[in-house]
């Protein structure tokens, strides 16, 4: 057992490493916009430091929940879990791609539901026969994960219908609709809150929730602070260099969002989901990623309508692409057919990375406007 922990201390240092000289990525970018650098490599190299910055915020959030205690910690994670999306989505609907934040969302469901519990399950089946984790959870946490995306595809379910006559004197508008499914879907948020902290709080415990935590106080909110301050100074440079990028690679913006975007903000639960697949948490690495979905669901998409109103650039949750209907419903209900059982396999693992890579296929090949 020392030996392990000792194995785990190693390894945890060293990604603290190469994380601490990813940093650098951020002067980088600041370097390559000063000099007037090609487009698409100030967007791959802001990306990338969003990407980093996400994991810093991910740990200085975990160590701050360890100081707050199990209740108030739990919230501190889902709250702060998804800065990094909501800054970077906020900054495009700001330029006014609000196609390609619809694409980030979908493409961050898909992210974490499909690539990231894929790799996860890939990672930490290669070197056992299988997995198990406790189906009452696995089976709560995706329905929970089918129940949020019915609740996020309606209003575009309700425009489809109304566009094609199926409704008469329909007295509503598409940003009307959305902004009051974005209100139910908050409301929806707080009742999972109360679920998974409070009413039902031992289903939803990790094997975690009582280390000690590394970081001091101050430093856990400077991190944190610091992080979301340059996160949002790298999301204004992403969302300027977004469609000179796009022109540049001759790539569709969708296709952007769908991929890069959605993986710079997902990319720090992807790799803890791994990290804990490999040491044989699977509880743990499916509650990040399908915990992960669900808060994109229920607070992501909902804060980035409600804001867009304020922002005077409303966006809606109508998807009038049929394809991010199919790949959010598919994610949903493979997702649910794979962990609902309480086992899994590396090859269950990729089979989901090989449907992420289809739908990404799919995106790829959307003829640039």
């Amino acid at each position: 057992m020392v030996v392990v922990k000792t194995c785990a201390a190693t390894e945890q240092a060293r990604a603290s490493m190469v994380l601490m000289s990813l940093l650098a990525l951020v002067p980088v970018s600041l370097v390559l916009t000063f000099i007037g650098a090609p487009p698409w490599l100030r967007f791959v190299t802001s990306a990338a430091a969003v990407a980093v910055l996400a994991e810093w915020i991910r740990r200085g959030t975990e160590q701050l929940a360890r100081h707050a205690g199990a209740t108030v910690g739990g919230l501190i994670m889902v709250t702060l879990g998804s800065v990094a999306e909501l800054v970077l989505g906020l900054f495009v609907v700001a330029s006014g791609q609000m196609a390609v934040v619809q694409a980030q969302i979908t493409g961050s469901i898909i992210g974490t539901s499909l690539l990231g519990l894929g790799i996860a399950i890939l990672i930490g089946g290669l070197s056992r026969q299988r997995q198990t984790l406790k189906p009452a959870k696995a089976g709560l946490l995706s329905t929970l994960l089918i129940l949020s995306v019915i609740a996020l595809l309606l209003p575009a379910i309700f425009d489809y219908t109304a566009r094609q006559g199926h409704l008469r004197d329909v007295r509503i508008t598409d940003e009307e609709l959305s902004l009051g499914a974005s209100i139910v879907l908050l409301l929806l948020y707080a009742g999972n809150l109360g679920y998974t902290l409070v009413t039902h709080r031992d289903a939803f415990g990790d094997e975690e929730a009582d280390a000690a935590p590394a970081w001091g106080l101050g430093v856990s909110l400077g991190v944190i602070i610091t992080c979301t301050v340059v996160i949002a100074m790298e999301s204004e440079f992403i969302s300027d260099m977004l469609i000179p990028t796009a022109g540049a690679l001759r790539m569709a913006p969708e296709f952007l969002g769908v991929i890069v975007l959605a993986l710079v903000g997902t990319s720090a639960d992807i790799f803890a989901a791994g990290w804990f697949a490999h040491r044989d948490q699977m509880a743990l690495a499916l509650n990040i990623c399908i915990g992960s979905a669900i808060q994109l669901v229920l607070v992501v998409a909902p804060l980035l309508v409600l804001i867009s109103a304020f922002m005077a650039k409303p966006m809606t949750l109508v998807f009038v692409n049929p394809l991010h209907l199919f790949a959010i419903a598919s994610t949903a209900f493979i997702v649910n057919a794979v962990a609902r059982d309480g086992e899994t396999t590396w090859f269950e693992g990729l089979l989901l990375v090989g449907v992420y890579v289809l739908i990404g296929l799919g995106f790829f090949f959307i003829r640039p406007a």
